[in-house]
């Protein structure tokens, strides 16, 4: 289940989560069941115009890039590996992870088609897509392995920013390291500034989307600092979280994601392969999130309020891979 929302209040948050967790507990037979997983029963997925991010040449799947356009891959570059001319220009700022070399970790290309799936049971894998985003603890290495047959990547939901008393680790985190409540139930918010404390539990988490055979990672709740969290957190405790994050995914070979975040972006586009986003249209912020596709990254981006007509044209244009998400994240989605 989507853990976040960052632009609800945290009442409405908790709220809504209650309403959610009694709306999973619900027999079958809302209005969702009755959908594909691409919104409309055996509805297609939208066309998009040739030439354009995401779009597709006959046979492949959805969101895959089409040789020549910007967010071409590369016809050169072997599956897994780095293609070139995605590493932004310039050198690596002090106290940023350093890229690897090339082909040591997956690079998402803009324009890559996805699917967000943190709700719902078990992972509809019929979505013909190139890129999945899925729950690191509630998916074993099957799953993962079932998706790469079919040709995917696969990225691991992590929650690296805030305690859940209902993960299996729960008791690895001390109170000390427990602040305020998310707004979320049984959610609070950690201390980043105990990187010594937070870093092996991090990494312990980490080393298990890479041994379940994951690609990349998705961490989120990865802007305290902007928060309600109970402890002073500054700006630049949250560059350093942050870029420790990364530097335990690349350590392992694994891509990861900048989730939200808008303030820190021009700090940590270096740091970043890919960013996710949640209602950057319905708040017009998304010109903010543009600089990661200028930089040959994907952006993973989602409207839960606004309809496909009403920010497609625009994420399209900014070289997005956004669809039209239900806020609980099930199967259903409705892509640009």
């Amino acid at each position: 289940m989507n853990r976040r929302n960052r632009h609800l209040p945290a009442a409405l948050a908790l709220a809504t989560a209650t309403a959610l967790l009694l709306t999973s507990c619900s027999s079958s037979g809302s209005e969702d069941d009755d959908d594909s997983a691409d919104g409309s029963p055996g509805a297609p997925p939208a066309a998009t115009a040739p030439g354009t991010p995401g779009t597709t040449a006959p046979g492949t799947p959805e969101g895959t890039p089409t040789p020549g356009t910007p967010s071409d891959p590369g016809t050169s570059t072997a599956p897994g590996t780095t293609p070139p001319g995605t590493t932004p220009p310039g050198t690596t700022p002090p106290g940023s992870t350093a890229p690897p070399p090339a082909g040591a970790r997956w690079q998402p290309a803009p324009g890559l088609a996805w699917q967000w799936q943190l709700g719902g049971g078990t992972v509809d894998q019929s979505v013909d897509v190139p890129v999945y985003d899925i729950d690191g603890f509630e998916n074993d290495a099957s799953v993962v392995a079932a998706l790469h047959a079919k040709g995917r990547k696969v990225i691991c939901y992590i929650n690296a920013g805030s305690w859940e008393n209902f993960r299996p680790d729960s008791a690895a985190f001390t109170k000390a390291l427990q602040g305020s409540d998310t707004g979320w139930k049984g959610e609070k918010w950690f201390d980043i500034r105990k990187l010594d404390q937070l870093k092996p539990l991090m990494a312990a988490r980490f080393d298990m989307c890479k041994s379940k055979g994951f690609d990349a990672i998705e961490p989120d709740t990865i802007e305290a600092y902007n928060q309600n969290s109970g402890f002073p957190l500054t700006p630049d405790d949250q560059i350093k979280y942050n870029r420790m994050l990364a530097q335990l995914a690349h350590e392992r070979g694994l891509a990861i994601g900048l989730k939200n975040d808008l303030d820190q972006i021009p700090a940590l586009l270096p740091d970043f392969d890919f960013a996710v986003n949640e209602e950057c249209s319905q708040f017009n912020e998304c010109d903010r999130v543009a600089p990661f596709v200028k930089a040959g990254k994907a952006v993973f981006h989602v409207e839960y309020k606004l309809d496909t007509d009403q920010f497609c044209a625009k994420a399209k244009s900014l070289g997005f891979s956004s669809m039209q998400k239900k806020l609980e994240l099930n199967a259903w989605r409705k892509p640009c």
